[in-house]
């Protein structure tokens, strides 16, 4: 197991208490007053989280689902409201998947365990005279309908039209120089504050009938199976829209489209260090398949890294947040406590990893991911291939030896491949005394595009790392950090941290500095060489004592 700190006051807002089971059948008939009969209780992972219930009838019955959500998002396509009862009053609402009874409460422990439903009031006189009204309009309401399909119709061929001329002036136009070079398509995405109101819009049109009204502006990136755009989502209702990154794969990449959406999907997934999705599309008039996600300005770390010398504060952000993000693609677990299937990147770099306006980390680019779903046999895993960018390849991956059998195999990789990120933004950070310019992981001991064999050579054959030299480990926090690098890039698989203890140790490594920053700024009347000499003694036992720590591994 993993350090964690003792004796931590908590200055978390408290949290709701509420039922929490997947989809689990029910008597409950849609009528009166119905419990959940869940014997889970949970609490939820965020403060803003509120208690929900969702009834559903199906041809074999009822099934009952209850959980935490935040209710500024959408769930299943339905916006939450009156959440803000202490009862869990049922309300009809048509979902992505059909009609179903959504009831949201809050201030009170498992509200959402006791579900009123409205009564079924019998119909009066009055209320046959109205049927008999709106079955004699219904001939109207008919042609009304007729109309405006088709005055629909003539809207969507004329946007149609409008999107052919515009994708073929952006075929026209000449590559700038200097352009982005990405060796995989990773999308360039957008500010935080902006995503939620991006994903409610996508997320609230039907798109089996209608495209989204995007409008591409410009060519950020392009790779072996997609180009990604930067474009502008428009709303609906007005002429304002959104900024968001588009990945168009042509008609022959659909394996790799379907594969990338398919992990998106899973809503499982969502994390603030992984990048937000919003939709994907068919686009057969123009024979593409489109990704749509939020659209990050920065650009990539690879692009951070070459235009910019980080801080030790901003390495520390960097670090934690790919750390963490890794961590919740590998976790099996979400945090509320409810299983989920882990996830493996397969192909982690600094080209598909993006950097946000607060200057954390988000992964993306998952053409290559592979959810480790119980099911999988050893010939599915076996058939998986030898895949990734052959630089950042891990020694049993590039020696074809990976163990089928232990599904921890392949998270290893990962791990490998983020100590060779985490290498690249430590050469880049003014800590270390002497920065050079940005160069990725082994630099010039191989080509700028190293096949599998020369990689076999150099890692393999010569056992070699990218180089940490003595200079760097003169700052405290970054001989951590370094530390860390060097059992995440151990040649033994079995040997490497998990993503979660690498998460853990950056905080702790960050708590320390911020001890012993304290402790030095408030002993002003203890002589400076003393108050060095303790802090350094402290933080290095604190260093040693997590090399010490074998468990962790």
């Amino acid at each position: 197991m993993c350090v964690h700190s003792a004796g931590m006051p908590n200055f978390y807002p408290l949290r709701q208490l509420c039922k929490f089971c997947d989809v689990e059948l029910s008597s409950c008939s849609g009528t009166g007053t119905c419990m959940t009969n869940c014997s889970i209780t949970s609490i939820c992972a965020e403060s803003s989280e509120v208690c929900v219930a969702i009834w559903r009838r199906n041809e074999t019955g009822f099934s009952i689902e209850t959980l935490c959500h935040n209710p500024s998002k959408p769930l299943y396509g339905v916006m939450l409201d009156d959440y803000n009862s202490s009862t869990c009053v049922m309300k009809e609402k048509n979902t992505t998947s059909g009609m179903a009874h959504f009831c949201s409460c809050t201030d009170k422990d498992e509200c959402n365990n006791k579900l009123l439903f409205s009564p079924i009031v019998d119909p009066t006189p009055d209320d046959q005279l109205v049927s008999v009204i709106l079955v004699s309009l219904l001939p109207l309401l008919a042609m009304g309908v007729m109309v405006a399909g088709m005055f629909y119709w003539y809207r969507a061929h004329q946007r149609r039209m409008l999107n052919q001329e515009w994708e073929s002036s952006i075929k026209k136009r000449k590559p700038r120089a200097g352009g982005l070079d990405c060796s995989d398509a990773c999308a360039i995405m957008m500010d935080d504050d902006r995503s939620d109101s991006s994903s409610t819009h996508a997320n609230n049109l039907n798109h089996n009938t209608e495209p989204l009204p995007i409008e591409l502006d410009l060519l950020v990136g392009k790779g072996r199976f997609a180009q990604v755009y930067k474009a502008k989502l428009k709303q609906t209702t007005s002429d304002q829209f959104e900024t968001v990154a588009v990945k168009i794969f042509p008609y022959e990449e659909y394996a790799s489209w379907k594969n990338e959406k398919d992990i998106f999907s899973n809503t499982d997934l969502r994390h603030e260090n992984v990048l937000h999705f919003l939709t994907a599309e068919e686009r057969k008039v123009e024979k593409q398949y489109w990704l749509i996600t939020a659209f990050h300005p920065r650009g990539n770390l690879q692009e951070h890294l070459t235009r910019h010398v980080i801080s030790w504060e901003e390495l520390e952000v960097l670090a934690s947040s790919l750390a963490r993000g890794v961590a919740h693609l590998h976790s099996d677990r979400l945090p509320c406590g409810r299983p989920k299937v882990p996830i493996v990147h397969r192909d982690l770099k600094s080209s598909n990893i993006l950097v946000k306006n607060d200057l954390t980390c988000c992964l993306c680019d998952f053409g290559l991911g592979l959810c480790l779903d119980s099911s999988l046999s050893v010939d599915d895993l076996a058939n998986s291939g030898q895949v990734g960018t052959a630089r950042y390849m891990a020694p049993e991956v590039l020696e074809a030896r990976l163990n089928l059998e232990n599904i921890e195999s392949f998270k290893q990789t990962d791990i490998y491949s983020m100590a060779l990120v985490l290498w690249e933004m430590t050469s880049r950070c003014e800590a270390i005394g002497e920065v050079k310019d940005y160069e990725p992981a082994y630099g010039s001991k191989v080509r700028e595009h190293p096949c599998v064999e020369s990689m076999k050579d150099n890692v393999l054959r010569d056992r070699g790392r990218p180089e940490i030299p003595d200079s760097w480990l003169r700052h405290q926090g970054v001989a951590v950090i370094c530390a860390t690098i060097k059992e995440c890039w151990d040649h033994d698989p079995e040997a490497r941290l998990t993503a979660h203890c690498v998460a853990e140790r950056i905080s702790e490594m960050e708590d320390e500095m911020d001890k012993l920053s304290s402790r030095s700024s408030s002993a002003e009347k203890i002589p400076e060489d003393v108050v060095h000499d303790r802090s350094l003694n402290t933080f290095i036992f604190f260093v040693n004592t997590e090399l010490n720590k074998s468990v962790y591994k």
